[in-house]
């Protein structure tokens, strides 16, 4: 029997309520599949600032270096600024362990309305490749006549060929298993210096993948094109800003950000890779058995994926597609006017018929 041991962040407002959905998902295919997860809890995030000043404990990255994966829930807290929450934990735990490949996929489900018109289930199936470690979340800048009238902000985006060739190199091999298909977002008609190295190593890159059609879009042009004609779309791969904002949009057209997982990926061995729904703690539901458990539940998926289960990981999605497409005890984001548990017994009960069949 292959045992796991998986890292676990509930963190705050509903990520603590959804990861305690997507465990019992988890905890139920393992068994069924003859896999263990060994789960070891830490409660950082918000809470934990107040007590401490810290997100995390100093040896926290020590800690999370012993697991084979990371489960995280949500982050953020309406009093505490954004970037404290961001630079404390999320951005350390990537670049720490060189989690250079932000998976995102955005997929139209069967049985979930797009607020778009002319589109049907399947017609949207994105995966947007996001650079994770580097680029415009660089913590690279500082402040001059900090709080005075003649303040001076700098934020300096760090673009290095070595990352820039990396994370495209793996769209192109992404691309080769899916539809051939690949899309570079840049805006090198004002950032004269770090989109300009992204598109050409974009080109360069594509000489060794001539199979592969590929396409380059203005960061704006791609926005609009993800609403206008999101079926042109297969793999795209962006910066790390630019996904960040790109993913968002590809969320909110396939149903929501209670649908959006995403993985954190490194491809060193000796780190663990880190797995979260892209939506945030959600604080006005939290603790109301409102939040939608889906996105932690496919971000379950994908870490069973990535540790090689993939059997359990297609019956995790399996039971989530035929959730959906009945419609029965989905939340109210979605069009039901189900609680958070009584979506997670839907999802359990699928998973339990598909597993007897």
């Amino acid at each position: 029997m292959n045992n796991y041991n998986i890292a676990v962040i509930p963190g705050d407002g509903i990520g603590i309520e959804v990861v305690d959905s997507a465990l019992k998902v988890l905890d139920k295919v393992s068994n069924n599949n003859n896999f263990k997860l060994n789960y070891s809890f830490y409660d950082w995030g918000s809470n934990y600032y107040f007590k401490n000043k810290l997100m995390m404990p100093e040896d926290g990255l020590d800690l999370l270096s012993k697991s084979d994966a990371i489960f995280l829930g949500a982050i953020g807290h309406p009093d505490i600024q954004d970037h404290l929450t961001l630079n404390g934990l999320l951005l350390p735990i990537r670049r720490k362990f060189d989690q250079y490949v932000c998976i995102r996929p955005s997929v139209l489900f069967p049985g979930v309305s797009s607020p778009l018109k002319n589109v049907k289930e399947g017609d949207i199936d994105i995966v947007v490749v996001r650079e994770n470690t580097e680029g415009e979340y660089a913590n690279v800048g500082g402040f001059q006549y900090h709080e005075t009238n003649d303040e001076i902000a700098l934020q300096t985006a760090v673009f290095t060929r070595k990352g820039t060739e990396r994370i495209i190199r793996y769209s192109f091999e992404l691309a080769k298993q899916r539809s051939k298909k690949l899309t570079s977002i840049t805006k090198s008609n004002a950032q004269g210096y770090s989109m300009v190295l992204w598109d050409r190593v974009f080109e360069e890159v594509s000489k060794d993948y001539p199979e592969i059609e590929t396409s380059s879009l203005l960061i704006d042009a791609a926005c609009m094109d993800f609403i206008r004609k999101p079926k042109d779309f297969d793999v795209v791969v962006a910066s790390n800003l630019f996904g960040d904002i790109l993913t968002d949009i590809g969320a909110m057209i396939t149903g929501g950000l209670g649908l959006a997982s995403s993985g954190n990926i490194s491809f060193d061995d000796k780190n663990p890779s880190m797995f979260e729904p892209t939506h945030g703690s959600a604080p006005d539901i939290a603790g109301k058995n409102l939040a939608n458990p889906i996105a932690q539940i496919l971000t379950g998926a994908m870490m069973l994926s990535h540790l090689g289960e993939d059997n359990a990981a297609n019956e995790v999605r399996e039971s989530v597609i035929e959730t959906l497409k009945n419609g029965n005890n989905l939340t109210s984001d979605i069009g039901g006017n189900s609680k958070t548990d009584e979506c997670t017994n839907e999802i359990l009960n699928n998973l339990w018929t598909l597993t007897k069949n």
